[in-house]
């Protein structure tokens, strides 16, 4: 029996790729990833010089209907449209997805004449799409194509045309859709935002969008939420004596007393800080009265401002309390960084 002949470097790829070892393997991956990401990036910079009047009508298209965005694609498009939708659903334009071919089967009763189609096809030539935009367009819908084909059949039924055309794809066999559905979702995240900007959309309205997460939290908590109040309230009299005062301190758990006239208006403030420094100064405590050592004129807010004004109020003055007052300097609450832990907003 004759040994097995050896083949010759490169024309046994699995042996070459095992001989190589795994340093090989892993110089290889790093460079067809670094050059998945140029070719996207590429890609996405070429965009910049197709924003111009056709942008600008798609944007004025969606800003003058009267109804919703509906986008619409098939595919790695079909992704590519549910996250435009919900992002401009997330951005104050109401958008939703519709899928082409369900659109075929009862879910073109979805679009009205008042809504705009925005219909994502690399090819332009997509049948689900081409059988839906013409029962669309005569019903009055307006049509927004996002395509890489400017010459296809569904752009030439374009109100407003789009092209997202890349140089190549980032997939090595030129098959996968990668560099174009990139392009597609980067113009989708585009026409987003720049409706977010003539829409005067805010961060308090992208929390209304966002309620149950970090950021609803932050942007629709007002000091009011938050606050204690009532009886929770270290109040002290001015002629109080620091024992008094630091008997009121430990029993709120709040690390300062609000003093506060008869009419409960805000006079000054005594801390624990305040308490430590003093006593270095001051032989007998007991003698001292409130009114001659606590901080006039301290830092304050008002209950319907944001919770995280009063945390960026107490980070820019290096404290961890706050009075709550009235537009008559009337304390109404306390405001404290432990709460405002407590409740996610920090």
């Amino acid at each position: 029996m004759k040994p097995p002949v050896a083949s010759p470097q490169g024309q046994d790829p699995a042996a070459d790729a095992a001989s190589a070892g795994p340093a090989h393997a892993s110089t290889q991956a790093l460079v067809l990833a670094r050059r998945v990401l140029e070719i996207e990036s590429a890609a996405i910079a070429a965009l910049s010089a197709r924003l111009d009047g056709r942008f600008l009508h798609a944007l004025d298209l969606v800003l003058a209907c009267r109804g919703r965005v509906v986008v619409s694609g098939i595919g790695k498009s079909g992704h590519i449209a549910r996250k435009i939708a919900s992002t401009m659903a997330s951005t104050g334009t109401p958008a939703f997805f519709v899928h082409p071919a369900e659109a075929m089967h009862g879910d073109l009763g979805m679009i009205t004449r008042d809504d705009v189609l925005i219909a994502l096809s690399y090819s332009g030539e997509t049948e689900e799409l081409l059988r839906i935009v013409p029962v669309v367009k005569r019903q009055g819908a307006r049509l927004i194509v996002i395509t890489g084909n400017p010459g296809s059949a569904l752009a030439r039924e374009a109100d407003a045309l789009l092209d997202a055309s890349v140089a190549e794809e980032a997939c090595p066999l030129g098959l996968a859709p990668t560099a174009s559905t990139t392009a597609a979702l980067a113009f989708g995240d585009a026409l987003a935002v720049a409706l977010l900007d003539a829409r005067g959309f805010g961060p308090e309205d992208f929390a209304r969008s966002h309620p149950g997460g970090k950021l609803g939290l932050r942007l629709l908590t007002h000091v009011g939420d938050v606050m204690r109040t009532g009886d929770a309230l270290p109040l002290v009299a001015p002629t109080s004596t620091l024992s008094e005062v630091i008997v009121e301190v430990s029993r709120k758990g709040m690390g300062l007393a609000l003093v506060v006239d008869p009419g409960q208006r805000l006079l000054g403030v005594f801390t624990d800080g305040d308490l430590r420094r003093l006593i270095d100064r001051v032989s007998d405590l007991r003698s001292v009265t409130v009114d001659t050592v606590m901080s006039r004129s301290p830092r304050s807010i008002g209950a319907q401002a944001l919770a995280v004004e009063g945390v960026a109020l107490m980070e820019q003055h290096r404290i961890n309390q706050l009075p709550v007052v009235d537009a008559g300097n009337r304390v109404v609450g306390a405001l404290n960084m432990h709460d405002l832990f407590a409740a996610g907003v920090v």
